[in-house]
Order: structure tokens, then sequence, then C-alpha cells
């Protein structure tokens, strides 16, 4: 072997150790990084915004995963944790879902009791009540006698809805072969025993029963003397 060979030879035995070099040096600054990062965990991300009030359904999240370390210590890591759950306030896209966000949905008071109706799904719901919602009930009745007017009456205040059903279709009654079938939905209420009463009262006799959706705060008080409205007296 010449000069010239071994000098090549001693050069590729350098490249190789150089490479070598290299390969550890990557391995060294990985494996720094992961002992800096930690473990991945899983965590969840709003896909849209919530509204408060809000019933909270796997849907509503996106799985991500990230560094363990870099969660806080009340980020919720299991779906499961959601269950009857709802939201405190308003939930923003793109955030982090954490335990402090989240209550139990409002379960009966002192003195309250569960109480399920059926409401039209075309007039009462649309939707927009869900779970931990306060409603007004309204409800519209014909006149007792041939000439007295229709009126329209406000039954509950401050209706705390405890639960909205499944929609079902109901059938027509077997003495009003004109009534159309219609869609409704059993939504349940936590009422009070007179409250109670009046909305059971309004289901079997009213024309018609509707809810109206009550904002967070607001009070929605209603004097004895405005809550019957004749269409007459309107002035």
């Amino acid at each position: 072997m010449n000069s010239r060979q071994r000098r090549g030879v001693l050069l590729l035995l350098l490249s190789a150790v150089c490479a070598l070099g290299a390969f550890a040096g990557v391995l060294s600054v990985i494996s720094d990084v992961k002992s800096k990062v930690g473990p991945e965990v899983t965590a969840y991300e709003l896909k849209s915004n919530v509204a408060p009030y809000t019933t909270l359904s796997a849907g509503q999240f996106k799985k991500v995963r990230m560094p363990e370390r870099w969660l806080s210590a009340n980020a919720v890591t299991d779906l499961a944790d959601i269950r009857g759950k709802i939201a405190v306030t308003t939930l923003r896209k793109g955030s982090l879902l954490q335990s402090d966000m989240i209550v139990d949905q409002p379960a009966l008071q002192p003195g309250q009791q569960e109480v399920a109706i059926m409401i039209d799904a075309a007039t009462g719901v649309a939707g927009k009540i869900t779970p931990g919602s306060t409603v007004n009930v309204y409800a519209t009745f014909e006149g007792e006698r041939d000439g007295d007017p229709a009126q329209s009456k406000i039954i509950v205040t401050n209706a705390k809805v405890l639960d909205v059903g499944e929609l079902t279709a109901l059938e027509p009654d077997v003495d009003n072969r004109t009534q159309q079938p219609t869609d409704a939905v059993p939504i349940t209420f936590a009422l009070s025993t007179i409250d109670a009463q009046r909305i059971t009262y309004a289901e079997s006799f009213a024309k018609r029963v509707r809810l109206a959706l009550v904002a967070p705060g607001t009070d929605t008080t209603v004097p004895d003397k405005d809550r019957t409205y004749e269409l007459a007296t309107d002035k």
C-alpha cells in the first residue's frame, strides 16, 4: 500500500468517526429534549364556541396530544369527566378544556320537584333550550264561552330546565281526526308545587304552550296584572 492509498484509508476512517460522532450528538440532543419536555398526554380542545349553561358532549371537543408538563393541573384529560356537566361560562374555540370551566347540571332544590311535560318542538324548543336553561312558560287559552276573548297567560316564570328529551312524533287525538301529527319534546323542569300544578294544567288544557328562553342573570319577575294578555285590551 503506497502513501496515497494510506491517506485515503485514513480519510475514510476519519469520516466514519465524524459520522458516528454526529449521530451520537443527535441522539444526545433528542434525549435532552425528551428529558426536558417529558411524556405526552391527551387533552381536549374546543372545536367552536360553547354558550354558558350548554350541556357538554364529546362532539364539541378535539383530541390533542401535548407534553404533560405544559398542562395546567386542572386540565381535563378524560372526556368521561364531562358527563352530566354544563358550561359555567362561554367556552372559546381553541381553548383547552379545564375542570373550572364546567359544573354539574342543576339538581333539585329543597321544596322542588321534577315535572316533565311534552312541548311542541316547532313552537316551544327550536333547539336552543338545553339542560340548565331558565325559561318562562306561556300558554294560550280559548274563551270559555262563545264570544269570550282568547287569552295568553304567563303560567310560570324562571322555570329551571333539568333535561331535554328526544324528539317524539305525537299522534292526533282520536276525537280530533282533523288534527295533524306533531313533533314534541319532553322537557323536565325543577318546580315548586304550585308551579308544577300550573304547568301541568297548561299542558292539559291550553291550546298552545310556548317556552321563552331567559338570558342568564335577567330579572323576569312579572306582576300579576301583567300575566294575562288579551288583544282587545292592548293599547
